[in-house]
């Protein structure tokens, strides 16, 4: 056989053409996997004697990797023996004494990943999850003429190796990339699966455009404010907001002395919580977050500090709020909350969530640390332990001091107003 007829989807053909990068990204039952295994066949008979490898970042076993996909590509495409493909336990043999491979690049060293220079061809499924010194070990390995790199993967974060080299501001040179997701696939689309995204669209609609449609993954399965972020896009909530010239301008802080600073701008006005900003900063003295604020013109903020802000510096031995506000800015700190103090800033949050409106545009990173802000769990056990302490914490703590310290305005009568009984007299 020296021609594989494969049908596919029409959003494929950028990527039927030689390229060194190729790049599929999307949500589920988008066909990415299985055009990449038909591709990998097809190159494997027009180049004999072509290697090829399949990559995951961590492979503890074949059920992990992609040979059960390409074995059943073979038997859908009746290539055998005859055509010069064979199955072995950790191998397929492709004709002219090819071979594609499986591996887990977490297990590659800078010495043991130089078994694959003379591969031609490296998949990598899964590469939302592909590390940078995966990446950076794998991209000088697969150098011989004519040899590409595939990624498939279905968005995770923006800051994801991948996503940063595949679909960053300057792409490598000689890279195509395309964004399929089910509704390019619909002619291959099983029916098994369309009621599974409807159910999803239905019973976890905060998951849905990640799962999906391929977008970020702004909410985590099992996120505190997972319902409360997919109702404020619901009803439009995250929109574009100006600052109101009357309202004072509030920045809520979470200090962080070894780990990061976070801070939240916001007005109340009325009822309603506005955020017009956030800013986060790691390993950096005060005066890089005032001087962020006044760079905003935050320089009337009043600066809302947790009781760590009471607390003094361990290199100028003054507290923070004093350093605050011996630089020009007002300071307020919210006293402790005693025992269960993340959860009372979560309840404070859940409870206000529904008066709250983002400018989406300056908030965006701050919104995806409330998307992940989660609990710690054994599963085993079915124990929760609290907020698990990573990277959005610092931003939720801030957001949750911002709901503590809110006070809902008192309805005021105006002046002069008569109110009656029922049953009293009427003139």
């Amino acid at each position: 056989m020296s021609v594989l007829q494969i049908l596919t989807a029409e959003v494929f053909e950028p990527l039927l053409v030689p390229a060194r990068y190729k790049g599929a990204y999307g949500g589920r039952g988008s066909g990415k996997s299985h055009f990449f295994a038909g591709l990998m066949l097809k190159d494997s008979i027009v180049e004999r004697g072509l290697r090829s490898v399949c990559i995951r970042e961590v492979q503890k076993s074949l059920k992990e990797s992609a040979k059960r996909l390409i074995e059943d590509k073979l038997i859908e495409h009746r290539l055998s023996e005859a055509d010069g493909f064979k199955v072995f336990r950790e191998v397929i043999q492709t004709p002219g004494d090819g071979q594609i491979i499986f591996q887990g690049m977490s297990d590659h060293t800078a010495e043991s990943i130089k078994s694959l220079e003379g591969f031609k061809r490296a998949w990598v499924e899964e590469a939302q999850t592909l590390s940078p010194t995966s990446l950076a070990l794998l991209r000088p390995t697969i150098r011989a003429d004519g040899s590409e790199l595939w990624f498939s993967w279905n968005p995770r974060r923006k800051s994801d190796p991948v996503d940063k080299m595949l679909r960053g501001a300057n792409l490598p040179t000689d890279a195509k990339v395309i964004r399929v997701n089910w509704a390019d696939n619909k002619k291959f689309f099983p029916r098994v699966l369309e009621q599974e995204r409807l159910d999803c669209l239905r019973e976890t609609p905060e998951q849905y455009a990640h799962i999906w449609e391929g977008d970020y993954a702004s909410v985590m399965i099992g996120a505190y404010f997972a319902s409360a972020l997919a109702q404020a896009k619901k009803e439009g909530r995250f929109s574009r907001l100006s600052q109101d010239p009357l309202m004072p301008i509030r920045a809520f802080w979470d200090i962080g002395v070894r780990d990061a600073t976070a801070i939240w701008i916001a007005q109340f006005v009325g009822r309603e919580i506005r955020v017009l900003d956030y800013y986060e900063a790691i390993g950096q003295p005060l005066g890089a977050h005032l001087a962020w604020l006044r760079s905003k013109n935050y320089g009337s903020a009043i600066c809302v500090v947790t009781h760590d802000g009471a607390h003094q510096n361990v290199v100028t031995a003054v507290k923070f709020e004093d350093h605050i506000r011996a630089a020009g800015f007002k300071a307020e700190t919210i006293q402790s909350q005693g025992k269960g103090a993340a959860m009372k800033r979560i309840e404070a949050a859940r409870r206000l969530f529904p008066s709250i409106w983002f400018h989406a545009e300056t908030t965006q990173p701050g919104l995806d640390a409330l998307g992940w802000y989660h609990e710690k769990r054994d599963d085993d056990r079915d124990i929760g332990f609290g907020p698990e302490h990573d990277w959005s914490c610092h931003g939720a703590d801030a957001f949750g001091l911002m709901c503590v310290a809110y006070e809902e305005p008192k309805i005021r009568r105006p002046s002069g107003e008569r109110h009656y009984r029922a049953g009293g007299w009427m003139g």
